[in-house]
């Protein structure tokens, strides 16, 4: 089993940047993407990680924008080589301008 160390290099392949870069393209004007992690994730049948993703939201109706984002993502085509977007949630961070995006991928 793989240990996990925020100071550890991420596995080859990880696809967090690229992740990152497509999740900033689709996210709405006037959210922001904060520092983000990952943490390796391993199930019975699949290796993956979950990718954590805060936000700022300048201005509006955080719980209206949640919902938004959630058909949004999660009908949204990643393009990931090697991996697949097997879930995405959006909720309410504990500052009502806060946002927090999680999506969990799996080695394909």
């Amino acid at each position: 089993m793989m240990r996990w160390s925020p100071a550890l290099a991420p596995r080859p392949g990880c696809p967090h940047r690229r992740l990152r870069h497509l999740l900033t393209r689709e996210l709405p004007q006037g959210l922001t993407p904060g520092a983000s992690t990952f943490r390796p994730w391993a199930s019975a049948s699949f290796v993956g990680a979950r990718h954590i993703f805060p936000c700022a939201l300048a201005a509006g109706d955080a719980k209206a924008t949640v919902r938004a984002l959630q058909d949004q993502l999660g009908a949204a085509e990643w393009t990931l080589p090697g991996h697949i977007v097997a879930d995405v949630v959006v909720e309410c961070g504990s500052d009502p301008q806060m946002l927090r995006i999680e999506i969990l991928t799996v080695e394909d």
